[in-house]
């Protein structure tokens, strides 16, 4: 393949990070209303209201990231292919990335459409719509501590890497570290209704959503710079692209 089209391919996958982003935003806080989240403590009744109130946002929100949720891939497969970069070749690292990443859309797409055949028949049982409610919450939220070996292993990249011209900054990698023990919380809202670990409280919840969000936004960032760094390598010009 053409090296100009090569890093064409590479750009447009990391953009479809951005794309990503904002359908994320759009289905789950818009559309869905799902910020802030219902209480673990609310009624059947309040939460079958709750649903018959935002149904119309909920089942569009599951069509938002049906659509474009699965451009995460490119930017997983682009985020792993700069992480081949500092191993030499695909090992360890890169492909514990890649393998970890690609959960990435499910855990997002498949929770949500749980929510969604809750409210897809307005008068059901509220018992059996809160149990698909609780359904919803305790796999989106509790299923982000796989993100927590995502996370690490990038950051550990970045600190392994010895090249004289580094894919990833070095300040990179203990953002990664911060941001993967930000994520850890959400596990326990298994265990917890009430309180900052459960699925609406601030270490469970928001603490890694708002992690995520910076990961999300800087990775973003330096992807774009690792990928003009390797096509300056590629044109044997490594030391052009200055480091952030």
């Amino acid at each position: 393949m053409d090296d100009a089209v090569k890093f064409r391919l590479y750009r447009l996958s990391v953009w479809c990070g951005v794309v990503v982003l904002v359908a994320f935003v759009v289905a789950f806080t818009v559309l869905g209303k799902l910020t802030p989240p219902v209480s673990p403590q609310a009624s059947a009744q309040s939460v079958a209201d709750t649903l018959v109130r935002n149904r119309t946002g909920i089942l569009w929100a599951v069509v938002i990231m049906g659509v474009f949720v699965p451009l995460f891939y490119p930017f997983a497969v682009v985020t792993s292919l700069q992480m081949r970069r500092i191993e030499g070749g695909w090992g360890l690292l890169s492909m514990v990335q890649l393998t970890t990443a690609v959960v990435a859309p499910t855990g997002w797409l498949y929770p949500l459409a749980v929510y969604a055949t809750a409210a897809y028949r307005p008068g059901r049982d509220p018992q059996l719509v809160l149990l698909l409610s609780d359904q919803f919450w305790l796999t989106y939220v509790g299923v982000a501590v796989i993100f927590v070996v995502n996370v690490a292993v990038i950051g550990l990249s970045a600190l392994l890497d010895r090249r004289a011209n580094p894919v990833f900054p070095r300040w990179f990698a203990y953002l990664n570290f911060v941001c993967a023990i930000a994520l850890l919380p959400g596990v326990f809202v298994y265990a917890f209704s009430s309180g900052p670990l459960a699925w609406n409280g601030f270490f469970a919840m928001m603490l890694p959503a708002l992690a995520f969000l910076v990961w999300k936004v800087t990775m973003i960032v330096v992807l774009l710079r690792a990928v003009k760094s390797e096509e300056l390598e590629a044109a044997g010009q490594p030391k052009a692209v200055p480091a952030i």
